[in-house]
């Protein structure tokens, strides 16, 4: 682990676009916080007071095409996902992302603009030590032909996703890694949102995909990508698959100790395994990392876990 202790930013950060499903304006800002705050999220510009939500499971409303977390009040902010797994990815524990619209900016349909904005502000480390999530057992969610499951792995977290598509742009891939900093700015970070040409009608009758583009968009027809650019990656889309499964489980509220597979699913198939993991209180435990030892007048840095700090059997 490169981190004992929790983190969050040195200074805070603005990114501003527009929603890639609303195309509205937006401004995103990412704060500092203190420890044990976790990721909240801020919607601004509203009449009356500032609404904010942690960014847990139960704040999920709807998952059709991207991920939207809400109140019993209605949403406050769609497409957090790209956000959510720059943190994660990059290792911020605790940070308030504040938003002016009703919609993530989008970007250029990757996680790499915040990863930028990441390192423009720096991370720090907190006097606490870094909390996670374990995963004790697997448990697994079935729907239709999609699947997923989260499992124990004992060496941090690790994606592992296959998609398959009719379109034969895109067809069946498959991706796995183990989800590290290094590994998350290397190869999955750039990894940009797709579409088919032929499902832009029924978006846009949906009310979806508004603020789409070539600029933030990989979009594909049956023979070709129509990007001039290219891809980025020969697998660009099962890299963008595990991009999103990072961001919709930076959702638990602390780093998971775990592998995620899934096969043919999305925000909604990711949610759900999220949802049985947190509903089952025997698949699971807090653990806290040991902290540096000193020793001789330096210092070690020590891996592995200290004893739980709660779970199924400690309060």
């Amino acid at each position: 682990m490169k981190f004992s202790r929790q983190t969050t930013l040195r200074l805070p950060v603005s990114a501003a676009g527009f929603g890639v499903h609303s195309g509205q304006p937006a401004t995103l800002t990412l704060n500092p916080a203190d420890a044990n705050s976790g990721i909240v999220f801020v919607r601004t510009g509203l009449d009356g007071s500032d609404r904010e939500i942690s960014a847990r499971p139960e704040a999920v409303i709807a998952t059709d095409f991207a991920t939207v977390l809400g109140d019993r009040n209605g949403p406050l902010v769609s497409t957090a996902e790209h956000i959510l797994a720059a943190l994660r990815g990059m290792g911020v524990d605790n940070a308030i992302v504040e938003v002016d619209g009703p919609e993530a900016p989008i970007m250029d349909g990757s996680a790499a603009p915040f990863v930028a904005a990441i390192d423009q502000a720096g991370i720090v480390e907190l006097s606490a030590p870094r909390r996670y999530i374990e995963v004790l057992k697997t448990v697994q969610v079935t729907s239709g032909k999609s699947s997923g499951e989260i499992r124990p792995y004992a060496n941090g977290f690790r994606a592992e996703l296959e998609i398959a598509f009719d379109n034969p742009m895109i067809g069946r891939q498959a991706y796995s890694l183990d989800v590290t900093p290094q590994a998350f700015r290397k190869d999955i970070c750039r990894a940009r949102t797709f579409g088919c040409m032929a499902d832009v009608a029924k978006l846009w009758s949906a009310g979806y995909a508004r603020g789409a583009s070539f600029e933030n968009s990989v979009v594909v027809d049956e023979d070709r990508i129509l990007n001039p650019e290219g891809l980025r990656y020969a697998d660009e889309f099962v890299r963008h698959k595990v991009l999103d499964a990072i961001g919709d489980l930076a959702l638990a509220g602390l780093p998971l100790l775990g592998a995620y597979r899934s096969v043919r699913g999305g925000h909604k198939l990711n949610h759900a395994v999220l949802c049985a993991l947190m509903a089952d209180r025997t698949a699971w435990r807090i653990v806290e990392a040991e902290r540096p030892r000193r020793a001789r007048g330096h210092v070690e840095a020590v891996g592995g876990l200290a004893a739980p700090a709660y779970g199924p059997d400690v309060s």
